[in-house]
C-alpha cells in the first residue's frame, strides 16, 4: 500500500522503539537484518528520519538509534506525510493526477471512504503503539517467515 521507503521506515522504527524500551540502541546492522530490508537502504532511511527529526542517533561505542522520550508519541500518519506527501491520503485511487469530486476517475466514489479509512487509521496509531502491540506478541514484525 506504501512504497518501500515508507515500509521500511515504519518497521525501523517501531523496531527502534522495542529495543529501547529494553534500554537498547540498535545499529543500522541490526536494525536492517530484523526488519529484513537492504542494508544501504536502511541506512539512507534512518539517517532521513533523524534529520527529519524523528528519530535521535549516537555515533561510536554505545551508539545507535533512538527516540527522544520527552517527545510525544509518533504518529504514523506523520511519517507516512514526511516521506510520501499527501498524494498518500489525497491522491487519486487510479494514480490520475487530476481527479476530483467535479471531475473524476471510475473509481472515485468507491475510493473515498477507503482513503478516508486508512487516514483514520494512521492518524490514530502512534510508532509506540504498534511497538506496545508487538510487544504482547500478537503481531509480527518481518515480512518473512521464520522458524523457532
Amino acid at each position: 500500500m506504501f512504497n518501500k521507503e515508507t515500509e521500511y521506515a515504519l518497521r525501523g522504527l517501531v523496531y527502534v522503539h522495542l529495543q529501547q524500551i529494553k534500554g537498547l540502541k540498535p545499529g543500522i546492522l541490526e536494525i536492517a537484518k530484523e526488519i529484513d530490508a537492504p542494508v544501504f537502504y536502511t541506512g539512507k532511511i534512518l539517517q532521513r528520519l533523524v534529520k527529519m527529526g524523528f528519530l535521535q542517533s549516537t555515533k561510536g561505542k554505545g551508539g545507535g538509534f533512538y527516540f527522544d522520550l520527552t517527545k510525544a508519541d509518533l504518529p504514523l500518519k506523520s511519517v507516512i506525510q514526511a516521506i510520501e506527501g499527501e498524494k498518500a491520503y489525497s491522491g487519486c485511487g487510479f494514480g490520475l493526477k487530476s481527479c476530483s469530486d467535479d471531475q473524476h476517475c471510475s473509481l472515485h466514489e468507491q475510493y473515498a471512504p477507503i482513503r478516508e479509512s486508512i487516514n483514520k487509521l494512521v492518524s490514530q496509531n502512534t510508532v509506540q503503539s504498534l511497538a506496545r502491540d508487538f510487544n504482547g506478541g500478537d503481531t509480527i514484525l518481518l515480512r518473512r517467515v521464520t522458524s523457532q
